[in-house]
């Protein structure tokens, strides 16, 4: 498929400086930009690449300006990340789908497949479930027994649904995750533990993705609930009970303890831990591996650092932590000039004495 500049320009609302007519067929970083291909720039450290770049065209902030002549044609928008986020959708809508239940599938007579679904070789489709318009379940899949997945999802190789889960429309589940295990549920006893069972389902929103070797456990009572439009990254860990909001972002090996309840609209960094049965309210920002212990204040709060806290406390905080092995050699010999001292007082003591 090829597009002109002028095609793109309309998809965008950009503005051109260049060859209207030029056309491309394929993305490139603008690193590694070739003819015929698309490049953008919003991060001012790549502005070097501009100048040097064999892409046909490349997207720009309005803002940019050039320090001199440059071969690609420009597309000035408001914002060159979000809009080749756009493209990006765009060209993956225009290829082709998959359809056809694989005669290698093992597809249960009591389940319900939509209409123009693709079912890979190996994916299992057990009693009772049903799976809406245009969803795609990919080889050695596994859905189990009574769930439901709405239409346009498209579900991707050795990913297990357990029984009597809930899928919304247009959810993306990338390899190796599990959604629906149990629950770490045990009650110590004087022998061990016993096991209390997980008897709760997960639902997942609409307009979810969910990355590869992620695990979103089934609840108790009830259910676990991942909202509308959340994003989870590869590596995270949803326990039972947990609520997480709309729009909600989370980075990889984050882990979310047992019946914690999170906003909409909020954003955790990479490894950030988060304990159970509290509550992190709307748009707080968790930063890189923080520990958050306890509920949050407020919406638009930042936190880093663990056990969490505001980033000023924190860098405060920090700044005399860095100091404390010099504080301790200080300490160290304030001690130690302190015992002279006193041996010198208890000397002079001794000699007052004897005279």
């Amino acid at each position: 498929m090829e597009f002109t500049a002028k095609q793109i320009a309309g998809f965008i609302q950009g503005e051109i400086e260049g060859d209207e007519n030029v056309k491309i067929n394929s993305f490139a970083k603008i690193e590694e930009g070739k003819k015929g291909a698309i490049s953008f720039l919003s991060n001012p450290k790549y502005t070097h690449f501009i100048y040097d770049t064999d892409s046909s065209i490349v997207l720009v902030n309005k803002d940019l300006v050039l320090e001199k002549p440059i071969k690609a044609t420009l597309i000035r928008v408001d914002n060159a990340y979000e809009c080749v986020a756009k493209l990006l959708q765009i060209y993956q809508q225009m290829q082709p789908g998959r359809k056809g239940i694989d005669p290698k599938a093992s597809v249960a007579e009591s389940a319900k497949i939509g209409e123009r679904c693709y079912v890979g070789p190996f994916a299992v489709i057990e009693e009772g479930v049903e799976i809406g318009d245009n969803t795609q379940i990919y080889p050695n899949t596994v859905i189990c027994r009574g769930t439901k997945i709405g239409c346009d999802c498209v579900i991707y190789p050795n990913v297990t649904v357990y029984h009597d889960c809930r899928l919304g429309n247009r959810v993306t589940i990338h390899s190796g995750s599990v959604i629906g295990a149990d629950g770490f549920g045990f009650a110590p006893n004087e022998n061990g533990y016993d096991k209390i069972p997980q008897i709760g389902i997960v639902t997942i929103e609409d307009d979810v993705e969910i990355g590869a070797n992620t695990c979103v456990d089934r609840s108790t009572m009830g259910s676990t609930v991942v909202g509308k439009g959340v994003k989870l990254d590869n590596f995270v860990q949803v326990a039972h009970n947990v609520e997480i909001g709309e729009n909600t972002v989370v980075s990889a090996q984050v882990g979310f303890a047992g019946s914690t309840k999170v906003g909409k609209w909020c954003m955790f960094g990479g490894q950030a831990g988060i304990a159970g049965h509290i509550s992190v309210a709307d748009k707080t920002f968790v930063g890189a591996q923080c520990g958050i212990i306890s509920n949050t204040k407020g919406n638009g709060e930042n936190l880093i650092g663990s056990p969490a806290t505001d980033p000023k406390e924190f860098f405060r905080s920090y700044a005399v932590y860095k100091k404390l092995p010099q504080m301790y050699k200080e300490i160290a010999q304030l001690k130690q000039e302190l015992e002279q001292m006193k041996e010198e007082q208890k000397r002079n003591a001794i000699t007052v004495n004897e005279n």
